[in-house]
């Protein structure tokens, strides 16, 4: 079994790891709900609309309230009319376009059901030309992580207008927002958004799991909803996903809720980073900062400059991304026989340092450094795409060779040995650090470089290390 695991920095108080299926997975484990764990299609479908709607409601107030429903002709269009049914009793204004309709049931109950409720069922031709004119919330409820080949009509032109919409939020006052559930539509289930013709949705709203190509998504918003896998899958999956908070259907993954940043951006100055606002443990402090950029919609809020020194104080950096933060460090993956790692063996002290410009916005971490557990670098390796793992084992990272075609038949060779459905090794010389803080430095640019910057160091108390706040000059 490929185990699908990545780790997740999104929940400051309890980081937490996450999987993310494949497609073979993700249908084996469908296959089992409704067949010997005696889960109804309709039931899984309910679950996943209700979902849905309230992760629409966490999110989007009553300024947008009118929203189109674009449901296609599999389970996810089941879970798209119990959604808008849900929406209905939310105190939305939902509406429905249906044009490939399933004439069996649970769906003709769906439909019927919105029927009594006066909910409009609109046809292609009813759509408005300008959709952003008449809806604030489009749910993309078309193509479903079973879908094969390209979107037929009308769901290409659906899937086209919709992507349409990203264009057109850069002229309007207030762009509309794309909710897609499970799979934004025009994407593949594993690779995501490859042809750059997918809709790029605001909000992704997983079921049972989320897929490998979630992983793509950039959106401000992904929740997780459905609650209804059993132990016994979770299990035999090794299925790592956050906690619900009682009695939530669904909870949202990685990202946090918005920030408005529009005043720092036109105006490039942020308050005051004051020593009573900042948070006591340094990493509630960093977790915070780096959901504010995720939430900014800044790219890659995870990338981070790892500065190294041999032991001839020779240094050295480069980018690196964090795959991990918690209260003993920062954790980052590699090749255990790099320059980097290298540099670590001979001097285990390193430096972090991330920048985060749309928000003036930096972080300086510095501390010592080992390597994780095996456990935890098996977990990770495996969670990565094949294509990665095999490059791990190739590359011997940092050497010099012939030429860029003999590294690409060395990786095509290996790539044969290692078909779909075999595991891949991880090899010896690749696995994870961690950084495990004795110093941090905040630093928040200001006007007329009156920048903010709070250090925090070790200190002992009492017996014990605690963190002291000092401010340094700017």
């Amino acid at each position: 079994m490929d185990v699908r695991v990545v780790s997740s920095l999104g929940n400051s108080q309890n980081p937490y790891s996450i999987t993310y299926l494949s497609q073979r997975d993700a249908a084996e484990i469908e296959d089992l709900l409704v067949g010997p764990l005696g889960f109804s299609a309709d039931q899984l479908m309910e679950l996943g609309g209700l979902s849905v709607a309230a992760s629409i409601a966490e999110v989007y107030g009553s300024e947008y309230c009118r929203v189109l429903v674009i449901c296609g002709p599999g389970n996810n269009g089941g879970v798209g009319l119990v959604a808008a049914r849900h929406l209905h009793h939310f105190g939305y204004r939902p509406f429905v376009c249906y044009p490939k309709r399933m004439p069996m049931t649970p769906y003709t109950g769906f439909v019927t059901q919105l029927e009594s409720l006066s909910i409009p069922l609109l046809s292609v031709e009813d759509l408005p030309q300008e959709l952003s004119n008449d809806f604030d919330i489009f749910v993309d409820a078309i193509l479903e992580f079973s879908f094969h080949g390209k979107p037929r009509p009308p769901f290409d032109d659906l899937i086209q207008r919709l992507v349409s919409l990203n264009s057109h939020g850069q002229t309007c006052q207030r762009s509309p927002v794309i909710v897609s559930i499970d799979i934004p539509s025009g994407w593949l289930v594993e690779e995501g958004d490859v042809d750059s013709e997918g809709i790029k949705p605001d909000m992704l709203v997983s079921l049972m799991a989320p897929k490998l190509c979630a992983k793509k998504f950039s959106g401000p918003h992904h929740f997780l909803g459905g609650r209804f896998l059993p132990l016994s899958i979770v299990d035999k999956y090794k299925i790592h996903l956050p906690p619900f908070t009682r009695p939530s259907i669904c909870v949202r993954i990685e990202m946090p809720p918005p920030v408005d940043v529009s005043a720092l951006r036109e105006n490039c100055i942020p308050p005051a980073f004051l020593e009573n606002q900042a948070k006591a443990d340094p990493i509630e402090q960093f977790c915070k900062w780096r959901e504010d950029a995720a939430a900014a919609g800044l790219h890659q809020p995870n990338d981070v400059a790892l500065s190294t020194v041999d032991k001839d104080g020779n240094p050295s950096s480069r980018m690196v991304l964090l795959k991990g933060v918690d209260k003993h460090g920062f954790i980052w993956f590699t090749n255990y026989e790099s320059r980097k790692a290298r540099d670590i063996s001979e001097n285990p002290r390193a430096s972090l340092l991330f920048y985060w410009g749309g928000l003036n916005l930096q972080v300086r971490v510095e501390g010592t450094v080992q390597k994780v557990s095996n456990e935890e670098s098996e977990i990770y390796f495996h969670s990565r795409p094949r294509e990665s793992q095999i490059v791990a084992i190739v590359s011997k990272q940092s050497t010099i060779i012939p030429g860029r075609e003999v590294f690409h038949r060395e990786f095509r060779e290996s790539e044969a040995k290692f078909p779909d459905g075999i595991l891949i090794p991880r090899p010896k010389h690749w696995g994870g650090y961690r950084l495990k803080p004795s110093v941090f430095e905040f630093w928040e640019g200001q006007q007329s470089r009156l920048h903010d910057r709070l250090q925090y160091s070790l200190r002992e108390v009492d017996g014990k290390q605690v963190w002291h706040i000092d401010r340094l000059a700017p």
